[in-house]
């Protein structure tokens, strides 16, 4: 007589079976090259960040906070509003030629909050192809309509505006992000004013670099009157954190009344405002023409090198066109072994066939480590 022996095994349990299914999709990220991973790299030499003037390491963004609170207390609408905090976003809004201003926690926020907000149903977004995804998270967010246009291409632009239906937004960045090329904004302002559309602009990586006093490029073109809103954040040139949207003293009103990524979050904590106000004190002398200068002699140096495609551009940010992401990831290994901070930029978040080596460059980079990294690519 044969015994059958049973082993209960325990069921597997919901969150086993959800393990499972993350491990698969992250599996399948990795088999395609596209499985992010974190790094820092304090021993390296920077040629990754958006600090473009040292702002952030070189010591000079402190202040005296003993006497403040640690933190806001609550949502500027509830308890975290201050003096400090209105007098910060006033100071930003003469900077920048504007009527007023409202302050986010991140420029993030900032662009989910302006854009799930200011279209409604019936009205129509129309934005370069290649606008940041914080722009698209928020134009996804409202009931608008949302065209895209070619990235730059002023016909194409004048062909979405001629069938948008509703109000009419059209939402650019003035440098792009990844290309580092610069949006034609006074073509573009001009087509929005023939179509009696808005223009809203995202000044994320402009700000600071360009401009008489590193106010942007709207204000370096006098477009303050022409554009409705721009963005300018602080995680970049000012080496800080948070976002600002300037425009009228109406469109703050409604922005502090409807953007929920306002409303519904805990105010940045009252040092902020201080640094802030310190790191705009600052962008009028920050060298801008050093930076510039470098930007330029990079440009030379690559110029004899015929190996590799680097993206056309003329501001800080540079990159290498490698087009896949596995060899994209080594190259970015191997310059980071070199003593290089660089990072690769791996698709989805550029299309497939572009992915590249992102190149920042600094005020406080030198000649030398410019040389040194184009000798090691």
């Amino acid at each position: 007589m044969t015994h059958q022996i049973i082993i209960s095994l325990p069921p597997i349990s919901i969150n086993e079976n959800y393990d499972r299914y993350l491990q698969q999709k992250l599996d399948e990220k990795n088999a395609i090259g596209t499985l992010r991973s974190l790094i820092y790299a304090n021993d390296k030499i920077d040629f990754s960040s958006n600090d473009y003037f040292g702002f952030t390491h070189s010591g000079i963004l402190t202040i005296d906070k003993n006497t403040l609170p640690s933190g806001a207390t609550g949502s500027r609408s509830i308890t975290g509003n201050s003096a400090l905090a209105e007098d910060t976003e006033n100071n930003i809004a003469q900077f920048h030629g504007r009527e007023a201003a409202l302050i986010f926690n991140t420029g993030y926020m900032a662009n989910v909050g302006l854009f799930s907000c200011i279209a409604g149903k019936g009205d129509t977004f129309i934005s370069d192809e290649y606008i940041h995804a914080s722009i698209i998270d928020g134009m996804r967010l409202s009931y608008a309509n949302r065209l895209r246009f070619k990235h730059n291409d002023i016909a194409d632009l004048e062909k979405k505006l001629n069938v948008a239906t509703g109000n009419k937004i059209v939402a650019v960045e003035s440098i792009y992000s990844m290309d580092g090329d610069e949006a034609p904004l006074v073509s573009i302002a001009a087509a929005c004013k023939q179509y009696n559309a808005l223009l809203i602009v995202d000044e994320a990586h402009a700000t600071g670099v360009y401009g008489d006093k590193g106010d942007g490029l709207v204000c370096q073109h006098n477009l303050q009157n022409e554009v409705y809103a721009v963005v300018h954040t602080f995680g970049k040139a000012l080496g800080l954190h948070g976002a600002v949207v300037t425009g009228s003293k109406l469109l703050r009103t409604f922005l502090l009344n409807q953007a929920r990524s306002f409303i519904f979050t805990t105010a940045l904590p009252p040092h902020n405002y201080l640094l802030i106000q310190k790191a705009y004190s600052l962008l009028p002398t920050a060298d801008r023409n050093k930076l510039i200068e470098l930007v330029a002699y990079f440009r030379e140096k690559i110029s004899a090198v015929n190996t590799i495609s680097f993206i056309e551009s003329h501001s800080p940010i540079q990159g290498i066109m490698v087009g896949d992401n596995f060899k994209t990831k080594a190259l970015a290994t191997h310059l980071f072994d070199k003593g290089f901070f660089v990072r690769p930029i791996l698709s989805p978040t550029v299309p497939v066939g572009k992915e590249r080596i992102r190149i920042c460059i600094h005020s406080f980079n030198t000649r030398e480590q410019i040389d040194h990294l184009v000798d090691s690519l």
